[in-house]
């Protein structure tokens, strides 16, 4: 890697964490476990469409160790982790066949797998199904909120091209 390219995902990583630290600071807009924006995601998708998924998944996992250690949310990583490395895992076919024009159902598709992916860990963690309640709460959420970063995505995308 050259130094501007490090540069770059440094800089992107830190508008993660910064994203991630300011959105939980919010409380949740529903009183559904798990429901939040994922503002952090929209530099997830930027990064994996821009530079590369390898370079998507350095950011996403760098934002959710020192997130975690900067909210002092460390017993919640594992659903962060859960979470975000299932929507890595989708976004690498995504990325190969979604168009310029597209970007935004990588977004949505990404948000609902997070949720897939926090509610299987916590399945394991608490060692209970119960939780399956708040599947259709968290993937409808995941799909409002997914169409917003993914659009946030397409759109930095396009502004930024050939700039950095």
């Amino acid at each position: 890697m050259d130094t501007k390219r490090i540069t770059h995902l440094a800089l992107l990583t830190a508008i993660s964490l910064i994203l991630f630290t300011v959105e939980a600071q919010i409380p949740p807009p529903v009183p559904v476990p798990g429901v939040k924006l994922g503002l952090a995601n929209i530099i997830t998708v930027y990064v994996a469409f821009r530079f590369g998924i390898w370079d998507a998944l350095m950011v996403l996992l760098a934002r959710i160790v020192l997130g975690s250690a900067v909210t002092g949310a460390v017993g919640a990583m594992i659903f962060s982790l859960s979470g975000g490395l299932l929507c890595w895992l989708v976004m690498i076919p995504l990325r190969r066949i979604l168009t310029q024009k597209q970007i935004w159902v990588c977004g949505v598709v990404g948000a609902v797998f997070h949720n897939i992916g926090q509610t299987l860990a916590c399945i394991a963690v608490y060692q209970t199904t119960a939780v399956l309640v708040y599947l259709p709460a968290l993937l409808l959420s995941g799909m409002a909120t997914g169409l917003f970063t993914g659009l946030t995505a397409q759109y930095l995308l396009k502004r930024l091209e050939g700039r950095l």
